[in-house]
């Protein structure tokens, strides 16, 4: 038996990273998960480590941040396994830049992929958990559903270079805040979980070369350096880690914890 045993999960970005390490922890625990990722290839892998946990999967490949994806997102999770319990909006990346060299682009690209998808993956899954609740509460019934929203202590307290990236997940939290208390009547909870340095492409040293959709990731070492110095635990957080901080979101040991904004950083904005 496991904690999410028939449950539905959606989990963007999860063909690798932290979204990866979710969609294994949610199967290991009973869940079947629908991996949504930009790229095919991975995916197919995350799926399959799925599988491998015990568990169902389905895969949707494509760009979150295109207006039509989500829906079909949903429609892929309603296909395939027949209810939605558990959103993760996970999906995501960074493109820094001052602010006095960014351009609009720049900015609306972060506002795109960490607010404006996060919206629309809510509102498309509306029919499945809050209008689904409804009628499960006019039978008397109780099935609590579950949102988690990845966002970042860059969005709590700003941070240099990532205006754009700050302002979005700042958002992030507003967004989760007003879902969970128009939602919370349908014993919908919805959280958001702010991460530090975690291990994943976005955070290792720059100099490494990792790129997404052409854009350069990671922070300069230097920079980077200076940063896991400010972390009472002095180490990056591993991509397990992570994924517990959602897990605790999305599983029963949080049904009363609603429109909180949960910091996994290893003490860095403590």
């Amino acid at each position: 038996m496991g904690y999410l045993d028939n449950k539905v999960a959606i989990v963007t970005g999860s063909g690798r990273g932290i979204g990866r390490a979710v969609a294994e922890m949610f199967a290991r625990e009973g869940a079947r998960v629908v991996i949504a990722d930009k790229d095919q290839e991975p995916a197919n892998e995350a799926a399959a480590a799925a599988k491998a946990a015990g568990a169902e999967a389905a895969v949707l490949a494509g760009d979150i941040t295109q207006p039509d994806f989500p829906a079909k997102l949903v429609e892929t999770a309603i296909s395939s396994f027949g209810r939605l319990d558990i959103l993760v909006n996970n999906a995501g990346y960074t493109w820094d830049g001052m602010v006095h060299k960014m351009d609009d682009q720049q900015f609306q690209a972060m506002l795109d992929i960490h607010l404006l998808a996060p919206f629309r993956l809510i509102r498309a899954a509306a029919p499945y958990m809050r209008d689904q609740a409804r009628e499960e509460i006019a039978r008397g019934e109780t099935v609590q559903r579950k949102i988690v929203n990845v966002t970042s202590v860059a969005g709590l307290m700003g941070n240099v270079g990532q205006a754009n990236y700050s302002a979005a997940k700042a958002g992030l939290v507003g967004l989760t805040k007003t879902v969970a208390k128009e939602w919370g009547a349908f014993n919908i909870n919805c959280n958001a979980v702010a991460f530090g340095i975690v291990d994943t492409r976005l955070t290792r040293p720059k100099e490494q070369g990792e790129t997404v959709d052409g854009k350069a990731v990671g922070i300069p070492d230097q920079i980077r350096s200076m940063m896991l110095k400010m972390v009472p635990q002095r180490r990056p957080g591993s991509v397990e880690e992570a994924a517990s901080g959602i897990f605790y979101l999305a599983s029963p040991f949080s049904d009363y914890v609603n429109g909180e904004v949960l910091k996994v950083d290893g003490g860095f904005y403590a």
